[in-house]
């Protein structure tokens, strides 16, 4: 860290920069009266970090707590420590142009309001998704209802696929996704200097509803243009950076460029820690570079969807080519090391940053860290297997673990040696092998204690804030048992949002296979308003569909209009449900009784830290 800039106080400017006002206290509740969001629990963050929070983090902390509304440039406002991201208000003729939602209705109702108390009760007139993460649409309809989109009153704009993939994401994996997270954003630790002190990106998720709207206008090229309320704006399409549907936008009234996700103050995930499809650092270079072409020169002040906005047109030239920089070098440096025969780990502690990118504060590993982001690359191009045949088909860990200890002498010997390296300071150490004996013997009292001394440890030291959020969540399930998923992302509205053939998909992921070997079920799906026309088959353990004309007939007949699908989704196969939901079924109804008890939904408390 002693290399480290810490008398530079240039993002301190920057994120105070513009303060109009700050939301005393700063908490919001829901109808129940359950705290969803509450940014004043951070207030601890003061003067210098303490023995318990690396310095780097505890700075980047510091900066990710100031809340309030700001103004970005006349006309430009953001609210921001309200959530994980920022939402931002470009004042338009009459109305205003809103950039993102935060993650939940209530917080961005609470955002909404605070914008309005100080500029005014100006109408939305459009929402611009930016990407497909559920901390920039779930918080919408804080801002808008579905009826006055459906009216017309109010377009929203999203990139190219953000339906897909922003209701995809959520629901094919979203439990496991979910249940990770919870570690990821230090969801159960206590907010404090031993506890929870943000995630680098942000300082946590909130916990409120989340919400989606399907957008009225689809971005689809570089170049395409809009004018909302008098708001004129550029589109830069950036798919498979940060989302696999993103975008950028320059504002030329304003001189203003959002960079979405894709510049921030952090080096961002190339794969989150929660686990999502690893992210191409190659082509998020290049859209960088595209960015600094198309608005280096002449945009004034970049803004993005998390930190603060950099000002002046040579910085934020310096600060998108810096960005640029790192992930390119990133990539390009682990792919010549990948190719002299080095494996993930291996690249993860041989590579150095250039003095310029190490030195830089937006470049520190706040959220993406340069180890898990080279461990990224290596399995986006060559996949889980390192080569070495040892590695090709090893115990699963449990039965692994106990061969460790066994070959080590038993678990008793292994925990005493193991804390001799505690001693020695080596953290990485007692954590593998400790490991073996929890998975081996999880009752082993002493194991237990020494692996979350060790988390806890290793969590104090960390820079990046979700790797310290992973620690301290192991060490308090070691210490208190499992605290389960707090917020999940798979949401009425996103379920409400699966097109019939990704219902599908997603009801076929939960059929237990062995348990339906020997079932043979045909069931005709209508679709009303649309004139769709599905056969679902289930035989040899997996469920089928086809649009096409089938031969022979159907077990059952389920006939809904569109949105009546998500009935089925949200409410199981009960016969008496769905017709209550407004879902005719016809034939034997009994082959839905034989489905439901096939299906196999995720759990959403499955152990992590424990076999």
């Amino acid at each position: 860290m002693e290399h480290l800039p810490f008398d530079d106080t240039q993002d301190f400017e920057d994120a105070t920069r513009g303060l109009i006002a700050r939301r005393e206290p700063n908490a919001v509740t829901g109808t129940d009266g359950n705290v969803l969001w509450d940014n004043d629990t951070y207030d601890f963050l003061d003067g210098d970090a303490p023995d318990s929070v690396n310095p780097s983090l505890w700075r980047q902390s510091r900066l990710n707590a100031i809340q309030g509304l700001f103004e970005v440039v006349p006309g430009i406002y953001q609210v921001r420590g309200f959530d994980l991201s920022n939402t931002t208000f470009i004042e338009g003729d009459e109305g205003v142009v809103v950039i993102d939602t935060l993650l939940s209705k209530e917080t961005g109702a609470a955002a909404l309001a605070l914008y309005r108390e100080h500029r005014g009760q100006r109408p939305v007139k459009a929402i611009i998704y930016t990407h497909s993460h559920a901390d920039h649409f779930g918080g919408v309809k804080g801002f808008t209802t579905q009826e006055e989109v459906d009216a017309g009153q109010v377009r929203i704009f999203a990139p190219e696929g953000f339906m897909e993939h922003a209701v995809s994401e959520n629901v094919y994996a979203g439990t496991a996704m979910s249940r990770r997270a919870a570690y990821m954003y230090g969801a159960a630790l206590a907010r404090g200097p031993h506890g929870q002190v943000g995630a680098g990106l942000g300082q946590t998720i909130s916990t409120g509803e989340v919400t989606l709207i399907a957008p009225t206008d689809e971005i689809t090229t570089t170049g395409q243009e809009a004018t909302v309320d008098g708001v004129h704006m550029v589109f830069q399409m950036a798919p498979n950076t940060e989302a696999p549907s993103e975008m950028l936008i320059y504002f030329p009234g304003y001189k203003a460029l959002c960079s979405s996700e894709d510049a921030t103050h952090t080096f961002h995930n190339l794969l989150t820690l929660r686990g999502a499809v690893v992210r191409d650092p190659h082509g998020w270079s290049q859209y960088l570079t595209e960015s600094i072409d198309l608005f280096g020169g002449t945009a004034e002040v970049v803004f993005a969807s998390h930190h603060w906005p950099t000002w002046g047109a040579d910085r934020v030239v310096e600060f998108l080519s810096l960005q640029r920089d790192l992930y390119a070098y990133v990539h390009d440096q682990t792919l010549r090391m990948l190719n002299q025969g080095l494996t993930g780990p291996e690249i993860a502690e041989a590579i150095e940053l250039p003095p310029a990118l190490e030195k830089a504060w937006c470049t520190r590993g706040y959220y993406g860290s340069v180890s898990h982001n080279v461990k990224a690359i290596y399995q986006r191009y060559l996949g889980w297997f390192d080569g070495n045949p040892s590695n090709l088909w090893q115990h699963p860990p449990v039965e692994r673990a106990k061969r460790y200890v066994e070959f080590m002498g038993g678990s008793d010997v292994v925990v005493a040696k193991a804390r001799e390296s505690f001693a020695a300071g080596d953290y990485r150490w007692v954590a593998e092998v400790v490991n073996h004996v929890v998975f081996a013997e999880p009752d082993h009292a002493e194991a237990r204690v020494l692996l979350a001394d060790t988390y806890e440890q290793l969590g104090y030291f960390a820079e990046n804030g979700t790797w310290r959020d992973f620690y301290l969540s192991g060490a308090t399930e070691l210490r208190d048992g499992q605290f389960g998923t707090p917020t999940e992302s798979s949401a009425n509205d996103v379920i409400g949002a699966l097109t019939p053939t990704m219902f599908f998909d997603a009801l076929a992921i939960q059929i237990n296979g062995p348990k339906a070997w020997d079932l043979r079920i045909a069931i005709d799906i209508e679709v009303t308003d649309t004139g769709e026309r599905y056969r679902l088959r289930l035989a040899n353990g997996v469920l089928t569909y086809s649009s096409a004309k089938q031969s022979g007939e159907p077990d059952a007949t389920i006939t809904a209009p569109r949105r009546g699908l998500p009935a089925i989704a949200l409410g199981g196969l009960d016969p008496k449900h769905l017709a209550a939901a407004g879902v005719t079924i016809g034939g034997d109804t009994s082959v839905l009784k034989a489905l439901a008890g096939v299906l196999d939904p995720g759990d959403k408390n499955f152990a992590i830290v424990t076999p």
